[in-house]
């Protein structure tokens, strides 16, 4: 059984999908980009910051799942650009203990949604 999860605190999604699904103790984050939940504009031209966002809408998400970032061993990383790897790299890991950190992937695309620097999306466990 799935349960659909759901935040304010986060960007509406932009097509037919939901922000996450939780399958039994399982969650499955859908991708997020730098756009600010308030006011639905995209956070751009200074890659920190666009990857702080990022990583406030999937807080946002794992909170409303009653999760945080010690609850996720998956996580995926797309750059338009593999020149922002270090600057992406060095905001993202602020975010976990180096230790416990979970796997991952970074892979540069041609294009991410709406024309964005970075997106993420995640798996975290109960």
């Amino acid at each position: 059984m799935k349960k659909i999860i759901t935040t304010q605190k986060a960007p509406a999604p932009i097509g037919p999908y939901n922000q996450a699904i939780l399958s039994g103790e399982t969650l499955y984050i859908s991708g997020q980009i730098p756009m600010n939940p308030t006011t639905g504009e995209l956070v751009q031209d200074d890659i920190t910051k666009e990857t702080n966002q990022v990583m406030s809408n999937l807080k946002a998400i794992l909170e409303e799942a009653g999760m945080n970032f010690e609850n996720v061993v998956k996580s995926s990383i797309f750059l338009s650009d593999m020149g922002n790897f270090g600057a992406v790299n060095t905001a993202y890991a602020t975010y976990f203990n180096e230790e416990t950190a979970p796997a991952r992937e970074t892979v540069e695309v041609a294009n991410l949604p709406k024309y964005v620097n970075v997106e993420i999306s995640m798996i975290a466990v109960k």
